[in-house]
């Protein structure tokens, strides 16, 4: 098992990543640990631009990904929530299909202690020898920490407070790169050799000597955007400056505010508190999720969060929610 790399002594740096510009999240389970009324336990599939990575991978997860039209040879990083069973006891199918599709590219797993031992028991007790490396990579659940780093994408762990170590996940955009004036640079004779040293930020010199302030150039790119996914927990004030202003929060909402002591006595939250922390942390948008299978109509979730923070939705299976960058210039205010 590799250290998280950030508690290592440095991030996690992949493969730079170009191509089309997206960012979405796709919910495969949005139930907590019994499967029920067509709910699955909780995976989300989250696509930055080039980049694909598996969030919590409960039972049925690659039966979801094939539903949903994911596709697994996509995916190079999975982020593990915590042990409990309905947040990983999708893996080792996920794991071994892949390795029936004869994949040969490297898959890395981060999580919280323990798993690779599970993992590799498994994978002995069925002499399976995998035709891919597996490397694990080890989260401290207790700090804030870079876990993951592109060209394009950061992941942070976000300590959680829950009955066994457990953390959530705040993807991250790089800001994006200053935006090239081009008739300003028509007007002033820049040559299109330039334009990636002004994306980066770099003035312009020109053949006599003459410099050029890339502000005469350029303009400011959108602001990055973030998602938080903060997996199970008791409502716990201390991950609200973590996840504040994002553009996108999911918090787990397993029971209504009438259950309020049994989320307490099971270290969740309801839905009205996963609203206080969106409301008390300025976030543009907030996603429900991991609902108890007491529950067979998920209305009322959203019915009791929207009394606090308006912008609130189930987190519905299939369901694919796009983050995309404000106007430049426009900043964003608390809904």
């Amino acid at each position: 098992m590799t250290l998280c790399p950030a508690v290592a002594g440095g991030p996690f740096l992949s493969k730079p990543v170009t191509g089309s510009m997206s960012f979405e999240i796709t919910i495969l389970g949005n139930n907590s640990a019994i499967p029920a009324y067509g709910r699955h336990p909780t995976a989300q599939y989250i696509h930055i631009h080039d980049s694909a990575f598996l969030v919590d991978c409960g039972e049925g997860t690659q039966m979801q990904m094939s539903q949903y039209h994911v596709r697994r040879a996509r995916l190079h990083h999975i982020f593990i929530s915590h042990l409990h069973g309905d947040h990983y006891f999708g893996l080792i199918g996920l794991i071994t299909s892949m390795h029936l599709n004869k994949r040969t590219e490297k898959l890395r797993i981060f999580s919280p202690p323990g798993l690779q031992e599970i993992v590799e028991l498994q994978l002995k007790a069925s002499d399976t020898q995998l035709g891919y490396e597996l490397e694990f990579i080890l989260v401290d659940t207790h700090r804030h920490l870079l876990l993951f780093e592109n060209e394009q994408v950061r992941v942070f762990s976000i300590p959680l407070n829950h009955r066994i170590p457990t953390c959530g996940f705040l993807f991250e955009e790089k800001k994006s790169p200053r935006r090239v004036n081009a008739e300003a640079c028509r007007l002033l004779e820049v040559p299109l050799a330039a334009y990636n040293a002004l994306k980066s930020g770099a003035d312009y010199t020109g053949p006599n000597g003459e410099v050029i302030a890339n502000s005469l150039l350029t303009t400011a790119g959108s602001d990055p955007l973030r998602y938080a996914f903060c997996s199970d927990t008791l409502y716990d004030e201390r991950i609200i400056p973590l996840v504040a202003q994002v553009d996108l929060l999911y918090h787990e909402s397993t029971f209504l505010e009438d259950a309020a002591s049994r989320a307490a006595e099971t270290f969740h939250s309801t839905a009205r508190q996963a609203a206080t922390v969106a409301s008390k942390a300025g976030v543009q948008r907030l996603i429900l999720g991991h609902f108890s299978a007491k529950y067979k109509d998920t209305a009322g979730f959203r019915q009791e969060a929207a009394s606090i923070f308006e912008a609130v939705e189930i987190a519905e299976e299939g369901t694919r929610f796009e983050l995309r960058p404000l106007p430049v210039g426009t900043k964003k205010v608390a809904p």
